[in-house]
């Protein structure tokens, strides 16, 4: 089996339609200003409890940020994402962006992965079989051959962590203190934009809201017991659980 992968964007637009994008602060700040929906994705753990993979450690911690939770404490990771449940508004009749000079930074990615711990696997991605049967040569082993692409995967993650602390500061005020536990599933969120684009361009100050975590499964919520930690199993109305 070889361990090399070429890839050939075909121009079919299936990438860009039904997924959401995730954005950073500025390209979310961006996208309101334009019109479109955010949506907010949110997971979180216990630094010394479950919802964290060993491996993942370095990698989790560096793009979240700690919240008052219970009695105890969580870190939370944020994920600002443009909203797309069909086409994304910026395809034209053709299946074309029309903003592909200033598309995110994940659309610059695509299809390689921003996380180090996901393997780009062609048969995950939306793309036709003849994409990844012509083109350069876009990963060897496990790392991307293309200097510019791995510059630009460098950034996305940078601003990962640049940005939590923001997103987190904005979540509180907006009220969206809910989390899931990593690894179970988020809480998706979909805040009205014209509150939402008044604190993307205030970007206000942690107020040390209290969180709470969305926990369903009682034996997963009777292990989070001793970390402190505040849950909950009722029924979200603000709100949506992914669970996976």
């Amino acid at each position: 089996m070889s361990d090399s992968i070429r890839f050939a964007c075909t121009g079919c637009g299936k990438c860009c339609s039904g997924h959401h994008v995730p954005l950073t602060l500025a390209e979310s700040r961006q996208w309101a200003r334009a019109g479109g929906q955010v949506v907010v994705l949110i997971e979180g753990f216990v630094a010394d409890g479950p919802g964290m993979p060993v491996e993942q450690r370095e990698h989790v911690l560096r793009r979240s940020h700690p919240v008052a939770c219970g009695s105890g404490e969580v870190r939370v990771s944020v994920t600002f994402a443009a909203f797309n449940p069909g086409r994304c508004r910026n395809l034209d009749a053709n299946d074309l962006c029309s903003i592909y000079e200033t598309r995110p930074l994940v659309c610059r990615i695509y299809p390689a992965e921003i996380n180090p711990h996901i393997p780009l696997r062609p048969e995950n991605k939306d793309c036709p079989s003849e994409a990844w049967e012509q083109g350069p040569e876009l990963i060897h082993g496990s790392l991307p051959v293309d200097p510019e692409l791995m510059a630009l995967i460098d950034a996305s993650r940078q601003a990962d962590r640049e940005d939590i602390a923001a997103k987190v500061a904005i979540c509180q005020a907006l009220g969206m203190t809910t989390s899931a536990l990593k690894g179970s599933g988020f809480t998706a969120w979909l805040p009205d934009m014209g509150a939402l684009g008044k604190v993307l361009e205030q970007l206000p100050a942690d107020d040390g809201s209290p969180w709470m975590l969305h926990v369903p499964d009682p034996a997963v919520a009777d292990v989070l017991l001793p970390h402190g930690v505040l849950t909950t199993a009722e029924a979200p109305v603000y709100y949506a659980y992914i669970g996976f």
